[in-house]
């Protein structure tokens, strides 16, 4: 039997103390880019790059906003309410003024509260 000839070609690509290799900024930026182009699911363009599935979707959720490395949300503040003259006691009325300068007006608190979940998303 013939001795086999093999030679390990490095990429020069980063690796972590695991071996798992270390996409650049620039070069994650390019793939998100190019995903949001392409059309494809999400797990159909990873297996295409030759990218961990969930390596790629931890990207995405970071450039969302939704990844664990996410600022914590900031403390809720309270305001005084005060029940303008002349409104009934027993009126189903809301107001909530959001930051911005938004102001958000229902009668039903599950509404209100929907819509402005809606606006904040």
């Amino acid at each position: 039997m013939e001795p086999i000839a093999a030679e390990l070609m490095d990429e020069a690509r980063k690796r972590d103390a695991r071996g798992r290799k270390i996409a650049a900024p620039e070069r994650r930026a390019e793939l998100l880019t190019a995903f949001d182009a392409s059309g494809l699911t999400q797990r159909a363009f990873a297996r295409r790059e030759g990218v961990n599935f969930h390596t790629f979707v931890a990207w995405l959720q970071r450039r969302r906003g939704t990844g664990a490395d996410r600022a914590t949300p900031a403390a809720l503040r309270f305001q005084e309410v005060c029940v303008a003259p002349g409104v009934r006691a027993d009126a189903t009325f809301l107001e909530v003024a959001l930051p911005g300068g938004v102001v958000v007006r229902g009668g039903s608190a599950a509404a209100v509260a929907e819509l402005v979940r809606a606006l904040r998303a």
